[in-house]
């Protein structure tokens, strides 16, 4: 069987454990700026999967596509580290303020210029928990896709075996390729960087990146042309620019609250039997528990 060439679509999103007064702006959009940005979590999942499948078929290439300001590349490095052959960054200000329409427009738009078997993702992004963007993708491209992926077990170039986790068990579906797979968190997590690619790859940039860098920057990407990273515009996918941005989402986001729960009361047990029967006891009569 030939090598197959998947493009795992990862988010670099604002941490929302540290959702301040100051996480959105005055329009309705996440103030990106004021918040640590990371790896979406289940992104992460989802390179996972695409990894193992190079580590199994010979001459799998993995590739990530990602959207956001020129720093999004930093998710692209990092998934080199841990073993991708690349990525692709759209990046412009016209993809500012997408919603999950204007995002999987954007992404499919990118996806139609190149070649894939598989599309991975994670399930969701922190930043939005919606779920919308990898079935979106799949529509505007007409592929089948399968959901709730918690491990890809086979792939023989034409059909891909999946189990699937639900509320009530687990299920293993096969899908005819190409295909869109969203991977759920349970999945096995990403493995760590490896230390040669992060020497090899650390100093790998996209345009933007690479015009704040010093002139001696482009001297090092025509010896070594693994470092630059593709980086497109609205122009470079043939998009529609009303369908993109604030423009192209019918999806506004009103305010953000953040939410501290405090508890009114609380126990300090000894740890003695008698104490936790009645402890155990008391949350079955107040059916916190049972």
């Amino acid at each position: 069987m030939k090598g197959l060439k998947i493009v795992v679509l990862a988010k670099q999103v604002p941490d929302t454990r540290n959702v301040g007064k100051d996480a959105m702006k005055a329009d309705g959009t996440v103030n990106r700026a004021a918040l640590p940005a990371i790896f979406n979590p289940e992104d992460l999942n989802a390179l996972e999967q695409a990894l193992r499948l190079k580590d199994t078929i010979e001459g799998t290439t993995v590739h990530v596509l990602t959207m956001g300001p020129g720093r999004a590349a930093e998710i692209i490095r990092e998934a080199m580290y841990r073993g991708a052959d690349g990525g692709y960054l759209l990046s412009d200000r016209a993809f500012a303020g997408s919603d999950t329409l204007a995002t999987s427009y954007a992404l499919s738009c990118a996806l139609r210029n190149l070649e894939y078997d598989l599309i991975v993702c994670g399930r969701q992004a922190i930043d939005g928990d919606t779920a919308q963007v990898g079935p979106q993708v799949a529509e505007k491209l007409a592929l089948p896709q399968v959901t709730y992926a918690e491990e890809i077990q086979g792939c023989d170039g034409k059909i891909v075996t999946i189990k699937r986790r639900l509320e009530r068990g687990i299920e293993v579906v096969t899908c005819p390729m190409p295909c869109v797979v969203t991977v759920n968190g349970s999945a096995a997590p990403c493995r760590p960087r490896n230390a040669r690619f992060v020497m090899k790859y650390k100093n790998a940039k996209g345009t933007q990146e690479a015009q704040d860098a010093n002139e001696d920057y482009f001297a090092l990407v025509n010896e070594r042309p693994y470092l630059k990273l593709t980086e497109w515009s609205v122009n470079d996918i043939q998009s529609n620019p009303e369908d993109l941005g604030l423009s192209g989402s019918p999806t506004k986001v009103k305010n953000i609250e953040n939410v501290v729960f405090q508890a009114k009361e609380a126990k300090v047990l000894s740890g003695t039997d008698a104490e936790l029967d009645a402890m155990m006891k008391e949350l079955i009569t107040n059916h916190t528990i049972g």
